[in-house]
């Protein structure tokens, strides 16, 4: 689902496809400082000097010693003509990040759509993860666990999805012989859309016909208009490459992760006043996103059973828009069986189900997952899937935005301060996150 940015990304920020091995020597490479929080409801919530890394694909990679690009479309061959020439030839550089409109100080992580140099504002969609320290990304393990973050909207418009998600890429981004780069340059990347990656566990993808899947876990997809939080399993362990069949090719169904995922967007399940501008959730403020991962016996090792959410705004606790799915009561959180009923409801394919469900999703949760953070357009899909309308069957309408409002040009032209702030981060036990009253 939202996820299609990563499908796209490469049109999308219209910078050569840069991939990573060996560190450069060019640029310092000095990641942004974004404080979390762990916590517990014994001892309260600790500071955690954790930082950010923008995602290999966004930076340039050229040969060792020069300035040729490794790689504009794709590899080329006088550096690239087997894939430990590759590693060997081709280094990653560092960024400035407030170039890529990213700026981060103290708790607070700022992303901007837009980059601007001079008078020319082009597309940026920056994405970055979240480090534990300069060569590890941080994991988090969040069965019997909530997560918790501060998010503003307000500039985030119809059309443009201010995301954070975990994914279940490798700690160290696959460093290794062959990517001595690893997580200090944001390699490692994957998701449930298993996207065709320049290099997959470290090893570069020469001819293009490979895709890195792994396990996603939507915490958040929003606009100021609509936002969905939506598990996406796979049947594979941690980053696993794919080809054809089994990346989903021809049959989005047949691949070896739930692309669809299974979505819990209030205004699609029938709840329009819930979230938006002047709403109950009300968009033109921040407020405070909370996620639980409720397991079957209450312990950081059972199953996974049940997904919750709770939204904080000016001190008043607000519980998930309840809302009614055939078959089942009012509920305002989500399980299996609520997928099983939603996919009835709204008519799709169950690969949430064929996947594992909940019980995969789970797994993921339990081994690790690479927090994400990022904004973008869809620019061949316009968000629809997000925030409009997308054909006429039960559950199209997932939000009230026109359905012409994520044409690129238009957001280019209305939009160019769009922007996502995301802070406060916090994880650990149920109910330690937030006063609950």
């Amino acid at each position: 689902m939202a996820s299609t940015m990563k499908l796209r990304l490469a049109a999308s920020l219209l910078i050569a496809s840069v991939v990573a091995q060996q560190p450069g020597t060019y640029t310092a490479e000095v990641h942004p400082k974004l404080s979390s929080q762990k916590c517990t409801k014994a001892g309260g919530c600790v500071k955690v000097d954790t930082s950010v890394v923008l995602d290999a694909n966004y930076r340039w990679l050229h040969n060792v010693g020069g300035y040729s690009p490794c790689n504009s479309g794709s590899f080329d061959k006088t550096y690239c003509p087997d894939v430990e020439t590759c590693a060997k030839n081709c280094a990653l550089e560092g960024v400035d990040y407030a170039s890529y409109g990213i700026h981060a100080s103290g708790d607070s992580l700022t992303l901007n759509l837009f980059k601007k140099e001079g008078n020319t504002t082009s597309m940026s969609s920056p994405r970055v993860y979240l480090m534990a320290n300069d060569t590890t990304y941080d994991m988090f393990r969040l069965l019997n666990q909530e997560i918790a973050f501060d998010v503003d909207v307000s500039k985030v418009a119809c059309g443009i999805n201010g995301a954070l998600y975990l994914s279940e890429m490798s700690a160290t981004g696959n460093s290794g012989p062959l990517n001595p780069a690893g997580a200090a340059y944001g390699t490692g990347y994957c998701d449930a859309q298993c996207p065709n990656q320049k290099f997959i566990n470290g090893v570069a993808n020469l001819n293009g016909t490979y895709g890195a899947c792994c396990n996603e876990m939507d915490l958040w997809e929003a606009n100021n208009a609509a936002t969905a939080f939506t598990p996406h399993p796979c049947n594979v362990t941690g980053s696993w490459q794919c080809s054809g069949a089994s990346c989903g090719t021809n049959n989005r169904y047949g691949g070896a992760c739930d692309m669809d995922g299974c979505d819990y967007n209030s205004y699609r399940n029938g709840a329009p006043d819930f979230y938006g501008p002047n709403k109950t959730v009300d968009t033109n403020q921040k407020f405070s996103v909370i996620t639980q991962f409720l397991t079957t016996d209450n312990t950081t090792t059972g199953s996974l059973k049940e997904i919750r959410r709770i939204y904080v705004q000016n001190g008043k606790v607000i519980q998930n828009s309840a809302v009614n799915v055939t078959g089942l009561k009012a509920v305002n959180s989500m399980d299996n069986e609520y997928c099983t009923a939603q996919k009835k409801v709204f008519p799709t394919t169950d690969a949430f189900a064929a996947q594992g469900g909940m019980s995969k999703m789970g797994d993921a949760l339990g081994r690790g997952m690479v927090l994400v953070f990022s904004i973008w357009d869809d620019a061949s899909g316009g968000m629809l899937w997000l925030d409009s309308t997308t054909g006429t069957g039960p559950g199209s309408v997932r939000g009230p935005c026109s359905t012409s409002s994520g044409k690129a040009a238009d957001i280019q032209a209305n939009y160019s301060d769009a922007a996502v702030t995301f802070s406060n981060i916090k994880a650990g036990e149920i109910g330690s996150t937030f006063a609950s009253s």
